[in-house]
């Protein structure tokens, strides 16, 4: 038997997971807090981080480890292996204006042929830009660029500021995966290579970026351990979950997120569909909306009801809930791209405006808001033959039972887990038996 660990480093926490190479059962597992914000200083998700695995029983006895986390994270480094500044994170927008400009420079078909991305606020390649044209002086300083979990893995094998590390500031030892680097927007699915010109004019200049490992590749630790290359989180969770080809992920958080496994890498210069790869060599086609299961938290608050109320409520109503329609765009929504857009119901009648109907609209018209992904993947030619739905709104019973209905798919619901972790684990796993 050998004990191998994954990791998740989210926006909100860390969470690790030691597993048995032999019958994949979890033995142990460790959860630490992430502090609250846009932009963060990655020093918060080192301590997290060793919080967490010293909360899972500690490295001693594991044989190999990975660790996956949230994508798109600006982490700057000095020549020194020192953070020049807070890391700014997927969900910070400042940088709208500096997607807009890359796109006008280069054009949104040219950069999707190139990167397989349109950039939007939150790709690491328009904070660079941010990064030139507000902080100028910290541009200058930068030395290498990192995202989270590239960060976290060069730290966790040893590498660092001379004072804090074993190994120090190497930073030609920082690594990554497909599926984390698929995300910066300078990364080029076609030659598994960075696109240094796109690097340039985002930063104002070249710099050090981590080296792309390939899907059974690994390095290793201080320790000598084998080290996956990790996984940004939605190619995690995939790995974790198990899903191949055909099969997409719906995941009903308090936004959504519609991602699946393909052979062949997709094209969207609308920016609908962002061409992600995933940590296996496939890739992943992703498509995000706003609303989810914020748009359940709504009408339940209008209602008066818990979710297990709301879910009653809906199941006794009939398919197409007498007439009553909800479009949910209670905060505007990404996809469709409609930002100023408001939510709106539809179809009122003295018959159809029951607490009943309302209830199935607005399962009906968060899953349609869904629906409307797996429609740009499939007009992508990406096979959808599965849906496996994840996050909170999957646990509704009226959300699983009238799914199948909205999506047209098939439809399993996993038992809920940490898949991120899971899929790192499972990373792990799978270098530890390669040869």
């Amino acid at each position: 038997m050998a004990l191998v660990l994954g990791v998740d480093s989210s926006t909100q926490s860390c969470k690790v997971l030691v597993t048995d190479t032999v019958t994949g059962e979890i033995v142990r597992h460790g959860r630490a807090s992430h502090p609250d914000g846009t932009e963060v200083d990655p020093s918060a998700w080192w301590e997290a981080l060793g919080s967490a695995v010293a909360d899972a029983g500690g490295l001693d006895d594991i044989a190999a480890w990975s660790v996956g986390g949230q994508q798109h994270g600006m982490v700057v480094l000095d020549h020194e292996g020192n953070v020049i500044r807070p890391a700014l994170l997927w969900n910070d927008t400042r940088s709208a204006d500096a997607a807009r400009d890359l796109i006008a420079e280069f054009g949104a078909d040219a950069l999707a042929q190139r990167t397989g991305l349109v950039p939007v606020a939150s790709f690491t390649i328009t904070k660079l830009r941010w990064l030139r044209d507000h902080e100028p002086e910290n541009a200058a300083r930068v030395a290498a660029i990192a995202l989270p979990h590239d960060w976290l893995t060069w730290r966790l094998r040893g590498y660092g500021p001379a004072a804090e590390s074993e190994l120090g500031p190497v930073l030609e030892e920082l690594v990554t995966d497909r599926s984390d680097a698929s995300g910066t927007g300078y990364w080029n699915p076609v030659t598994d290579g960075y696109d240094r010109e796109l690097l340039t004019a985002a930063l104002g200049r070249d710099a050090v970026l981590p080296r792309v490992l390939g899907p059974k590749e690994f390095v290793v630790d201080a320790a000598g351990r084998r080290v996956a290359p990790g996984a940004g989180d939605n190619a995690g969770a995939a790995l974790g979950l198990g899903a191949g080809v055909g099969d997409v992920i719906v995941s009903i958080g308090t936004s959504g997120t519609v991602f699946a496994v393909s052979e062949q890498r997709t094209i969207d210069a609308t920016g609908t569909v962002a061409g992600f790869a995933d940590c296996t060599g496939h890739f992943l086609p992703l498509v995000a909306t706003l609303n989810a299961a914020r748009v359940l938290d709504a009408i339940g608050r209008l209602l008066a009801v818990d979710h297990a109320e709301l879910s009653r409520l809906a199941l006794q109503a009939e398919p197409g809930a007498g007439g009553l329609a909800l479009v949910p765009y209670f905060e505007g929504e990404r996809t469709p791209n409609l930002p100023d857009a408001t939510a709106q119901l539809s179809g009122m009648t003295l018959a159809s405006t029951t607490r009943e109907n309302l209830a199935r609209a607005a399962v009906e018209g968060m899953l349609t808001g869904l629906a409307g992904g797996l429609n740009a993947l499939r007009a992508l030619g990406v096979p959808l033959e599965r849906a496996l739905l994840v996050g909170g709104g999957a646990q509704s019973e009226a959300v699983r039972q009238i799914a199948p209905l909205v999506l047209g798919l098939e439809v399993e619901v996993p038992e809920p887990g940490e898949y991120v972790a899971l899929g790192a684990a499972r990373q792990a796993a799978n270098v530890l038996a390669s040869s």
